[in-house]
C-alpha cells in the first residue's frame, strides 16, 4: 500500500473464520469509528497517567496523542497500524529532572532532544537495516536497561504517592492486580483504567464518610487534606485549548533522559514484528520508518509542552481481539482523542486523581516496567554464566536503582538510569572487544543467544513498555 484509500473488506460487516482486516481495508465506517473510539478507552488510562506522574497536562497529553497518530500514519504511509499515546517510560527522567531543580520546560526540552535521536535511529536502521539494532543493543543490555528504568522508580511509589493515602493505595493496588489476573478480553486491556474508576471512587466515598485524611499531599507536608479535589475540575471550562509551554534545554536534564532512548527502540522494534506476524504481512522494511515517525511525533508533541509518546499494547490487544488492523480505525481514534483534548474540564478531573490511588497504581506499574526487563532477558535465553553478559548488566542496574553518583565536575555528574545505562551499554562493548583481543571471546554478537531477539513476537510498550501474546491476551504496564 503506497498511500491510503482503504478498500471495504467483504461486506463491510461480518468477517469469516480466520479472516484479518488488513491495514489497507476497513470495515463500514459506522463500525471503524466505533473501533477507532475502543482504541482510545483502551489506552485513555495509561496516556492520562503518563503525563499527571510528570507534572503536564493530561488534556495536552490526550490531544498530543492524536496529533501524533495522524503523524505517524502519514510518515509511514499508513502501512502500520498504531497508537502512539504518552511514554510511561520517562516518569523517573521527570522524577530526576525535578529533583535537580528542572520543571516542566527543562524535562520537555530534554524529550525533545531524545525525540531527534530516536528520528535519527530510525533514519540509520532504515539506511542499514535491522540488523544494526540487535548489534548495538543485544538483549542483555536491551533488558537490563528497561529494568533498572522500572526498579529507579520504586522510590517515587513509595516515597510520594503511597503516604497520601496508605489504605487507599493497597485497596487500589489489591483490586488493580485482581482486574488484570482475572479479567478477560477488552477488559483485561483497560485493568488500569478500571484501577483508577475504583480508587477515585473509593477515595470520593471515604472523603465523605470519614472527612479529611491527616497525612502528607502532593507537597510533602503533613496536613489535613481531602483525598480528592475537585475545585480545579469546578473553575476548568468545558471546551478550551489545553494550556502549552515552549521546551527549554538543559544538558543535565538531556542527559537523563537520553538512556530511555534504549527502550523505545525495544517497544518499536517489538511492535512492528508483532503486527507484521498478527497480519501476516511481514513490516521489516518498515521498521527504520516507523522508529523515525515516533520520534518525529515526540519531538512535535513536545514542542508544546506535551509528552514524549511511544506504541501502546494496548491497542495492539484491541487489534488481536477484534482481528481489525485497519489504520482507517487508528485515523478515528486520533480524532476522537483530538477531541477529548479539547475539554478542559475533562483534564482537570483526571489531573485530580488522588496520591493515594496514583500509590497503588505505580506499586504495579512500575514494577512491571522492571519485570519486562527480566522478561527480555528469559524470552531470549541470555546466558548469565557467561561473564560478558553478567557482569555489564549486574553493575548497570544495581547503579542504576541505587542511586550511585559520579561527580564529574563541581556543576556536573551522572547518577540513576543515565549512569547506570551508561555502565551497561559501554561496560558489554567494552569487554566483548577485549575479551576478543585477549582471546577468550565468547561468540559473536549475532549468535543463537541474540538472533532469537530479532525473531521474537514480542512487543515492548512503557507506560508503556508492554508486550502483547498472539493469543490476544495481553500482558500490560499501561
Amino acid at each position: 500500500m503506497s498511500g491510503f484509500g482503504w478498500k471495504l473488506h467483504g461486506d463491510g460487516r461480518t468477517l469469516g473464520p480466520g479472516e484479518v482486516v488488513r491495514p489497507n481495508e476497513r470495515l463500514t465506517w459506522t463500525r471503524t469509528v466505533g473501533l477507532g473510539a475502543q482504541h482510545v478507552v483502551s489506552m485513555i488510562g495509561a496516556c492520562f497517567v503518563a503525563p499527571v506522574l510528570m507534572g503536564l497536562d493530561p488534556s495536552l497529553g490526550l490531544m498530543a496523542s492524536g496529533v501524533a497518530t495522524l503523524l505517524f500514519l502519514v510518515l509511514t504511509r499508513g502501512r502500520v497500524p498504531s497508537y502512539l499515546g504518552s511514554s510511561l517510560s520517562f516518569v523517573g527522567v521527570a522524577a530526576v529532572i525535578g529533583s535537580q531543580g528542572g520543571g516542566p520546560a527543562e524535562l520537555t526540552g530534554a524529550l525533545f532532544v531524545v525525540g531527534l535521536a530516536l528520528a535519527v535511529v530510525g533514519l540509520v536502521v532504515r539506511r542499514l537495516g535491522a540488523g544494526v539494532i540487535h548489534a548495538v543493543l543485544p538483549p542483555a543490555v536491551t533488558g537490563a536497561v528497561v529494568m533498572l528504568i522500572g526498579f529507579n522508580l520504586a522510590p517515587v511509589a513509595a516515597g510520594t504517592y503511597w503516604p497520601q493515602d496508605q489504605w487507599t493505595a493497597l485497596a487500589t493496588m489489591l483490586f488493580t492486580g485482581l482486574a488484570l489476573v482475572v479479567l478477560r478480553g477488552f477488559w483485561s486491556r483497560v485493568a488500569i483504567f478500571l484501577g483508577l474508576v475504583f480508587g477515585y471512587l473509593l477515595s470520593w466515598i471515604l472523603d465523605l464518610a470519614l472527612g479529611k485524611i491527616h497525612s502528607v499531599d502532593a507537597t510533602g507536608k503533613v496536613v489535613d487534606h481531602w483525598r480528592l479535589d475537585l475545585t480545579s475540575v469546578k473553575e476548568a471550562a468545558w471546551v478550551g485549548f489545553p494550556d502549552t509551554h515552549a521546551p527549554s534545554f538543559s544538558a543535565s536534564a538531556i542527559i537523563v533522559a537520553l538512556p530511555v532512548l534504549i527502550a523505545l527502540v525495544a517497544e518499536n522494534t517489538g511492535h512492528v514484528k508483532a503486527v507484521g506476524e498478527m497480519t501476516g504481512d511481514p513490516l521489516d522494511d518498515q521498521l527504520g520508518t516507523a522508529i523515525a515517525a515516533d520520534g518525529a511525533a515526540t519531538m512535535v508533541s513536545t514542542v508544546a509542552g506535551g509528552p514524549a509518546t511511544t506504541t501502546y499494547a494496548e491497542n495492539i490487544g484491541v487489534m488481536a481481539a477484534t482481528r481489525v488492523y485497519s489504520t482507517a480505525a487508528y485515523m478515528c481514534a486520533a480524532f476522537v482523542a483530538l477531541l477529548f483534548g479539547l475539554c478542559p474540564k475533562f483534564g482537570a478531573f483526571v489531573a485530580a486523581i488522588p496520591g493515594g490511588v496514583l500509590g497503588g497504581i505505580t506499586v504495579i506499574l512500575y514494577g512491571m516496567i522492571g519485570l519486562l526487563g527480566a522478561q527480555i532477558w528469559v524470552r531470549n535465553k541470555v546466558d548469565f554464566s557467561q561473564s560478558l553478559n553478567l557482569i555489564p548488566a549486574a553493575a548497570g542496574v544495581i547503579v542504576g536503582i541505587g542511586g550511585v553518583t559520579l561527580k564529574i565536575t563541581d556543576n556536573f555528574e551522572l547518577n540513576g538510569i543515565a549512569l547506570g545505562t551508561l555502565v551497561v551499554l559501554t561496560g558489554y562493548h567494552s569487554l566483548r572487544w577485549l575479551s576478543r583481543a585477549a582471546g577468550t571471546s565468547q561468540g559473536g554478537l549475532l549468535d543463537a543467544g541474540t538472533t532469537s531477539y530479532d525473531d521474537s513476537d514480542t512487543s515492548y510498550d512503557d507506560s508503556d513498555t508492554s508486550y502483547d501474546d498472539s493469543d490476544g491476551e495481553s500482558g500490560r504496564t499501561g
